[in-house]
């Protein structure tokens, strides 16, 4: 067994703790990463990365099976589900490849195994139960994720019953699924299955689907999700899940009616826990409050030295999120000077879907409750040369300013692409950046970004082309 000391040593190697470790190597601190399963975590194993892949296939799919609206033929269009998943695969596999080449290039040590807390500035690495490492460092950071919500009668059995990690690897094509919960994770997934053929019902307990976004440009979502076939019940509760040899019934409750509906599968995408659990918590000052860590806006939690991240320390429950954290709480760490805190009103949110859904800041909703007197500017995909062009006019770009400052509270879009038009706004509110800035800046013509522009001139009064 090792005795080694590091200045920090990180529990988790997903996104927080893998960036955390290469921005402390980088300020030549001396770290450790503890690593159960997959270096990469969650999001390159099981969530971002192999879902994009998934739904990317789909797709290049869809837009085979449309050729003719572009002036071209295909015929006989079909896919190999299980290359489908291989590709998915390979693509996860090739960037967990990458992160242990950036542990070796940045010359961190890497612990395969669970780490937990054993005493002020210790941490015990074992494996299978057998002790690998005792670990001392001046700074612990706990970054250990969080794992798919069950709910009681409700249990994913990996067969019939899915989680997003069943529902990455298939074994089978259903004809039917069940998606219980919409947000980011069971859209996705409803997306992707309805696209390759599939009769996909979701099922959310909240009166709208992708409850976090704005309330119009959730409507607008279910309007084209309906469209493609897609049934949606909200202000809906599965209150039992029937298996049989080789399907599954589930009982539906909403609006005092109750109704079954029997399909090849179900995935259960209600939410997630921290993984609070057996990392040597219990007897510190680390508190949890609804299975997250409770950390300050540097990372700190109750116990002096150690630090949590990521999903582990609550929502939004995103990796790049996660990323953020772990360089903040790293240079705060090594004092480095002008750290500044996380504001998560500057976290753009991503929704990889057909058509995409992005946001950063408030809702129009939340800005009324938060008593602003606002502006609010859209513009439809309809009217923007490039979308057309494109064969995508269907969507929506929506901002939302303080009336009296200008200041840019939100910016909340649906269509093609716009989960990467989404950063343009992101850094316009990491700026502080006004309306007069951004009507000030010239976009290029012909992109999909004019319609970022056209949306704040909307929102004054000024839009040019509708």
């Amino acid at each position: 067994m090792t005795d080694t000391s590091f200045d920090v040593v990180i529990l988790g190697g997903g996104p927080g703790g893998y960036v955390a470790a290469i921005r402390a190597a980088q300020l030549k601190l001396n770290v450790a990463v503890v690593e159960r399963e997959n270096l990469g975590g969650i999001c390159l194993n099981w969530g971002c990365i192999p879902t994009k892949a998934l739904l990317r296939s789909a797709e290049v799919y869809h837009l085979m099976k449309h050729g003719d609206a572009y002036g071209l033929s295909a015929k006989d269009v079909s896919f190999d589900f299980a290359k489908v998943v291989e590709r998915s695969r390979k693509v996860s596999k090739q960037l967990t490849d990458g992160v242990k080449f950036l542990m070796k290039k940045n010359k961190i040590t890497v612990f395969d195994g669970t780490g937990k807390l054993n005493g002020a500035g210790k941490v015990k690495v074992e494996k299978d139960g057998k002790p690998v490492a005792d670990l001392s460092a001046k700074h612990i950071i706990l970054a250990t994720g969080a794992r798919a919500r069950v709910f009681p009668g409700l249990e994913p059995d990996g067969k019939l019953i899915w989680t997003y990690r069943e529902a990455l690897m298939p074994n089978m094509m259903p004809k039917s699924l069940l998606v219980v919960g919409s947000g980011a994770i069971g859209i996705e997934f409803a997306s992707f299955f309805r696209t390759l053929g599939a009769e996909v019902t979701v099922v959310e307990v909240l009166p709208r689907i992708l409850p976090v976004e704005d309330a119009e440009i959730s409507a607008f979502a279910q309007k084209a999700f309906e469209k493609q076939g897609m049934k949606i019940k909200t202000g809906a509760t599965v209150k039992a899940l029937k298996k049989g040899a080789n399907n599954v019934t589930a009982t539906i409750e909403a609006g005092g009616k109750t109704e079954e509906l029997t399909v090849d599968r179900v995935i259960m995408a209600v939410g997630i826990v921290g993984n609070v659990e057996n990392i040597g918590i219990e007897g510190t000052k680390v508190k949890v409050e609804k299975t997250h860590v409770v950390i300050d806006e540097y990372g700190r939690t109750g116990e002096p030295g150690v630090y949590a991240i990521g999903d582990l320390a609550g929502p939004p429950w995103l990796a790049h999120k996660a990323m953020h954290e772990g360089v903040l709480v790293v240079e705060k760490i090594a004092g480095v000077k002008g750290v500044h805190p996380m504001d998560v009103k500057n976290i753009p949110g991503c929704t990889y879907c057909m058509p995409q859904v992005a946001s950063v800041g408030l809702t129009e909703e939340a800005a009324r409750a938060n008593g602003r007197e606002i502006k609010v500017g859209k513009f439809p995909f309809i009217g923007n040369g490039k979308a057309i062009a494109l064969g995508e006019p269907e969507g929506l770009v929506k901002t939302v300013f303080d009336a009296k400052t200008g200041e840019l509270l939100g910016a909340h879009m649906i269509g093609a692409e716009v989960t990467e038009l989404i950063q343009g706004y992101t850094i316009a509110k990491t700026l502080e950046t006004t309306e007069a800035e951004l009507m000030a800046t010239v976009f290029p013509h012909p992109t999909l970004s004019e319609m970022m522009h056209e949306s704040v001139l909307a929102a004054y009064g000024r839009t040019l082309h509708f």
